[in-house]
C-alpha cells in the first residue's frame, strides 16, 4: 500500500521541523526543544521547516500561532519557506487513512477513553498501562451493529497486529516496543496525531525529527504507520524535557516560564538564550548568547541524559 508523498524537493537527512501546537504560549521547554531543533539542522547545513499543528478546532488559537512564531523569531530562529499548517492538509491525511482501510488494516472502535484505561490495565492486558487491548477488534457483525445504533461516537483505529517495532534513537540507541492498535481517526472527524504527523513529515520532506522526550514512546507506532503507507521514515532524536519544580511538566502554576514572563521579569533574550543552552550542556552559566553563536561548536553529545528541573526561582 502506498501513500505517495508531496513533491518536497531536495531532501536531506538532516532536514528537520519544529511543530508546535498553537493552544498556548511556548514555555521555556517549548523554546528549548525548537532552539535544539533548530541547531540540530542549521548545524548541517540542512533546511529547518516550521509546521502548526492545529488538528484540534476546540484548542487551537491564531493568537496563539502569531505569538508563537513571534517568540521563535525572537529568540534568533528561522525557517525555510512558509510554516505548514496541518488543519489545511484534511484530505491529504484522509487519503492516507483510506489507504489503510482499502488494505483491511482499520477496524471501527466505540471504547471510550475510561474503557481503554480500564482494559488496560486489567491483568490480562498483554501490553503497557493505557494501549489498547483491542476491545473492538474482534466485535462480530451484530456487535457492532448494536454499536453503531448506541450513537456514540466512532473512532478508527489501526489493526497493528501485535507487530514490535524497533528504531534507533540518535539520543537513545537502539529502541524497541510492541505496537497497541491506536486511533487513526478520532469519532470527532479530526485525524488523530500519530497520522497526521507521519504523513506531514514525509510530505514536507523532513529528515531528521527532532523533539522532547515525552514523544519516544508514540515513536513505535510512527515507525509503522511510515512503513505500511511506503513513506520514508525519519531519523530521531528525543532531547530532555524542562520540568517544573516539582517534576511536573511546565505550566503556569510554575511561575515565569514563557519568554514575555521571563522578559517582564527583566531578563534579556540573550540572558534567556544563554540559560536554555546552559540547562542543555551546550554553554556555560550566566552566559549571554544569541542562536548563531551556538551553531560552530554544537555537539549533540554533550546534551544532558535527565530533565532539567527548574528551582523554585526560575532561571537567571
Amino acid at each position: 500500500m502506498r501513500a505517495a508523498p508531496c513533491d518536497a524537493g531536495a531532501v536531506s537527512e538532516h532536514d528537520g521541523r519544529y511543530a508546535p501546537s498553537p493552544s498556548g504560549p511556548l514555555h521555556l521547554g517549548n523554546l528549548r526543544t525548537a532552539l535544539l531543533a533548530w541547531l540540530f539542522a542549521r548545524s548541517a547545513g540542512a533546511r529547518f521547516l516550521l509546521r502548526i499543528e492545529d488538528l484540534d478546532p476546540q484548542r487551537s488559537r491564531r493568537e496563539h500561532e502569531r505569538g508563537q512564531l513571534a517568540d521563535l523569531r525572537a529568540i534568533g530562529l528561522d525557517w525555510d519557506g512558509e510554516p505548514w499548517r496541518q488543519s489545511a492538509r484534511r484530505e491529504r491525511h484522509r487519503e492516507a487513512f483510506e489507504v489503510l482501510r482499502a488494505a483491511g488494516r482499520t477496524y471501527p472502535c466505540w471504547c471510550t477513553r475510561a474503557e481503554v484505561r480500564l482494559a488496560s490495565i486489567a491483568p490480562h492486558a498483554r501490553d503497557r498501562q493505557g494501549a489498547y487491548p483491542g476491545t473492538c477488534r474482534e466485535l462480530t457483525a451484530a456487535q457492532r451493529a448494536q454499536r453503531e445504533l448506541s450513537g456514540r461516537p466512532t473512532a478508527w483505529r489501526l489493526d497493528a497486529g501485535g507487530v514490535r517495532v524497533a528504531f534507533h534513537d540518535l539520543r537513545h540507541g537502539e529502541r524497541a516496543a510492541l505496537v497497541d492498535d491506536f486511533v487513526l481517526w478520532r469519532g470527532d472527524g479530526v485525524p488523530a496525531y500519530n497520522l497526521a504527523v507521519v504523513v506531514d513529515d514525509a510530505d514536507q520532506g523532513v529528515g531528521e525529527v527532532v523533539r522532547g522526550d515525552d514523544l519516544l514512546e508514540s515513536t513505535p507506532r510512527q515507525v509503522l504507520l511510515a512503513q505500511l503507507l511506503e513513506l520514508a521514515v525519519p531519523r530521531y532524536a528525543h532531547v530532555p524535557l524542562i520540568l517544573g519544580p516539582d517534576g511536573e511538566r511546565l505550566a503556569k502554576r510554575h511561575g515565569a516560564v514563557t519568554l514575555a514572563q521571563r522578559l517582564a521579569a527583566g531578563e534579556s533574550v540573550r540572558q534567556l538564550v544563554g540559560w536554555l543552552a546552559a540547562s542543555a550542556g551546550l554553554a556555560q552559566s550566566g552566559a549571554q548568547l544569541t542562536a548563531r553563536d551556538l551553531l560552530a561548536d554544537f555537539d549533540p553529545s554533550r546534551l544532558p541524559r535527565t530533565p532539567t528541573v527548574l528551582g523554585n526561582e526560575g532561571p537567571r
